[in-house]
């Protein structure tokens, strides 16, 4: 970050551990050591020294654009003197805090950054990190940055003022005045690490941002984690709705850049793009420019988007006593303040729901000056929300789901009310609406065969469709075990577990988890999806490492006769192969299929002319379905 500051004092150690956290972790702790060695007298006058010389070097790190990899924008990232005790950002301003020297720091920290910027002639627009205690400061909205920017010729149009949560609550009235200040100038609004602090929201909903940058911690790992992954399908399907762009920050890796990038987000930034560096990249790094040149889609962790129908509204009920049009708005504060955790109260006339209080606006406005002797004794409909969000108690949870982010952003963090025919029932809340939802994406995920726990044909057919939807060419290779069940019958079930999770560990080991899909249709039926341009060499590597792998399972006379006898239904002796797998392929073109549906028929198809060639084979399907490719039919033995 650019700079994180609190210019409130008392509480420099929570200040310190909730600010600068994983941008520049790898010499925080070496820098705090060395500034707990300094004696105080010498850490003042060695900070004195960097305000008065400028010792601070600018560094700037690309947010670039995940459509087509162009640089956006840059964030400016601070340091102080290499070498020195106060060189990481961490030590820097938490001694600043110590003695007060904290505006003059924070000043010549944008003065630099500006400059630089300016001086190098970086391309797109600069993302100035500013503390709302910042925004609010006199000398800031008097325009003294706005001057300097117009003495380096810098437009603010160019500059994005980006706004770090470090203190838990602010005067949102106060703020939304300075941010409306700032836009009419030119600037726009960013907020920092939605995720991270718990008024981030609110701050989102308050200012109507024109980014949001998604905190580092819901990107790491996103690849792997179905939690992470709902949730931020959540937050893009907010911005979408409210004209934001969203800042996925933190990318570290391929797998992550290609998650961020399926999911349609705006703008990216993190160390796979491109590290921060005093004298910046002008373009993305090769690997990442790779990954977002890259033609296909990630492949999803574990989670499908089927919500359960039979769930309802109903299942989010909370009574809540509700107040009356008449009820004075002192009652209504002693119930807030009596319950912390109500965030809202219903006002109900006849049973019939007529509006919602926010905790929020109530308390924000009996913290003014007077507002309280002036408007406690009042009606409560005041500061009521004339316009709730009503629903039946039967909604099911997607449709509920899809009322509150159409109705608007203020319903997630207002709740709703629940009726029963009209009836007032209760309320339900918007944070209880995203957890049960991501909770039924988790439950949904476990849709996997139990067998081997690989994806079950719920995720297959949500694969296939995206696949489809984003029209671009791949494979499906339909995999089945030959005669399966005369193995069974003699070797007994556990054995014929051991084989099937054997056969879909070897397949995961030929997949490239990342672009190929590998699903356990039930049975010893596999199905993979493939992405990769080598789908038939993996194929066939498949087929060689099946036969390898399998001998250890038969006994050694079995393997000798290449087989077994046993008795059939009608009471004779059969002999029977050993187990071989069976693969069909088919190429997929853009535009030739519609749906899942017909790339199971065309899948199926293709294994049973497989399973008629002897020992393991591969069969290519040669009917022209979009995709030119030669005759290729064969076993592997």
């Amino acid at each position: 970050m650019l700079w994180r500051q609190n210019t409130l004092t008392q509480d420099a150690s929570r200040f310190m551990n909730a600010t600068f956290a994983g941008n520049f972790s790898s010499d925080n702790s070496e820098s705090c050591a060395a500034v707990t060695a300094c004696s105080r007298s010498e850490l003042f006058s060695h900070l004195n020294v960097i305000i008065e010389q400028r010792q601070l070097t600018p560094n700037f790190q690309p947010i670039v654009s995940m459509a087509n990899g162009g640089i956006f924008a840059y964030e400016g990232l601070i340091r102080g003197p290499s070498n020195s005790a106060l060189h990481s950002p961490l030590s820097l301003f938490r001694a600043a805090a110590q003695f007060g020297l904290l505006p003059e720091l924070e000043r010549l920290c944008r003065q630099v950054t500006l400059e630089a910027f300016v001086r190098l002639k970086l391309v797109g627009k600069l993302f100035l990190n500013v503390s709302p205690v910042c925004l609010l400061d006199a000398n800031f909205k008097n325009g003294e940055t706005l001057d300097f920017m117009a003495m380096l010729g810098l437009e603010p149009h160019r500059v994005v003022i980006e706004l770090t949560e470090n203190q838990p609550t602010y005067d949102y009235s106060l703020l939304f005045e300075a941010v409306r200040h700032y836009r009419s100038m030119g600037f726009e609004i960013a907020i920092d690490d939605l995720g991270e602090g718990f008024s981030s929201l609110r701050l989102w909903f308050e200012l109507n941002s024109e980014y949001v940058k998604i905190d580092q911690h819901f990107i790491q790992n996103i690849n792997q984690d179905p939690i992470k992954l709902q949730f931020v399908r959540s937050i893009q399907q907010i911005a979408e709705n409210s004209g934001t762009q969203i800042i996925a920050e933190g990318i570290e890796t391929h797998a992550e850049c290609m998650i961020v990038k399926d999911l349609d987000i705006a703008l990216g930034q993190g160390y796979f793009i491109a590290r921060p560096n005093a004298n910046p990249a002008t373009m993305v790094s090769t690997g990442a420019a790779n990954s977002l040149q890259q033609n296909g889609i990630a492949v999803y962790p574990r989670r499908t988007a089927i919500i359960q129908k039979n769930l309802a509204a109903l299942k989010l009920l909370t009574p809540i006593v509700p107040v009356t049009p008449g009820t004075d708005n002192d009652e209504v504060y002693r119930r807030f303040h009596q319950d912390a955790a109500l965030e809202s109260l219903p006002v109900v006339e006849h049973n019939v729901p007529i509006g919602i209080i926010c905790r929020n606006r109530l308390i924000d406005a009996f913290a003014r000056p007077y507002w309280r002797e002036l408007y406690g004794k009042k009606a409560c409909t005041l500061f009521m929300d004339a316009a709730p969000l009503v629903v039946d108690k039967n909604i099911n949870l997607q449709e509920l789901s899809n009322a509150v982010v159409s109705a608007g952003q203020r319903h997630l963090s207002n709740g709703f009310i629940i009726t029963d025919r009209g009836q007032y029932l209760g309320m339900g809340t918007g944070h209880e609406l995203m957890r049960e939802i991501t909770q039924l994406q988790i439950t949904a995920a476990r849709y996997a065969n139990p067998l081997t726990l690989l994806p079950g044909n719920v995720p297959i057919d949500e694969h296939i469709d995206r696949l489809l939807e984003s029209r671009i060419d791949f494979c499906v290779g339909y995999c089945d075990l030959d005669a399966f069940k005369p193995f069974n019958d003699i070797y007994g079930y556990r054995k014929g577990d051991e084989v099937i999770q054997l056969t879909g560990m070897l397949l995961a080991q030929m997949c490239d988890l990342e672009r190929d899909f590998l699903g356990h249709i039930g049975g010893d039926d596999f199905i993979i999806l493939f992405q990769s341009a080598d789908w038939e060499l993996r194929c066939r590597e498949m087929l060689g490492k099946f036969t390898h792998a399998i001998s250890h399972i038969f006994r050694p006379i079995h393997r000798e006769q290449g087989g077994y006898y046993s008795i059939d239904r009608k009471g004779k002796q059969v002999f029977h192969s050993l187990i071989t797998l069976s693969i069909g392929a088919v190429l997929i073109a853009p535009g030739v299929f519609t749906s899942h549906h017909e790339i199971a028929s065309v899948a199926t198809a293709a294994k049973r002319q497989a399973k008629r060639i002897a020992g393991n084979s591969l069969f290519i399907e040669r009917r022209n379905y979009g995709i030119h490719y030669p005759d290729r039919i064969g076993a592997i033995r």
